[in-house]
This record gives structure tokens, C-alpha cells and sequence, in this order.
């Protein structure tokens, strides 16, 4: 005779082990360091610095 399985129990583990897997996805996906932030927030902020430069005034170009 086989063994008796608590169905309850075998659906929690399943349901915990999903989660583990879509939040190890979302890891992967969003997760990044606060190093690798601060350097796309300062390569953001340089090249809005750079369009800045190149600007024309409003009335001055003829």
C-alpha cells in the first residue's frame, strides 16, 4: 500500500516554491545595486548637463 499524503500540505509546498521562483525571476529582472543606481542617476544627469550646453538662446541666433 502506498504512502498517505496530506494534499493540503503538498499544495502549500508547491504554492512556496512558485513564489521562490518568481521572486528569484524577479531578482534577476529588477534587483540591481545601490552603486549601479547611483551611476546610471549621474550618467543621467550628465547628459542632461551636456543638452543643456548645447542650447540656443531664445532671440539671439539670427
Amino acid at each position: 500500500m502506498g504512502d498517505v499524503i496530506n494534499l493540503k500540505r503538498f499544495k502549500k509546498r508547491n504554492e512556496r516554491e512558485e513564489l521562490a521562483k518568481q521572486a528569484d525571476a524577479n531578482r534577476a529582472r529588477f534587483g540591481r545595486t545601490k552603486a549601479e543606481r547611483a551611476l546610471d542617476e549621474r550618467s543621467k544627469d550628465r547628459a542632461s548637463d551636456v543638452l543643456d550646453q548645447h542650447k540656443l538662446n531664445d532671440g539671439d541666433a539670427s
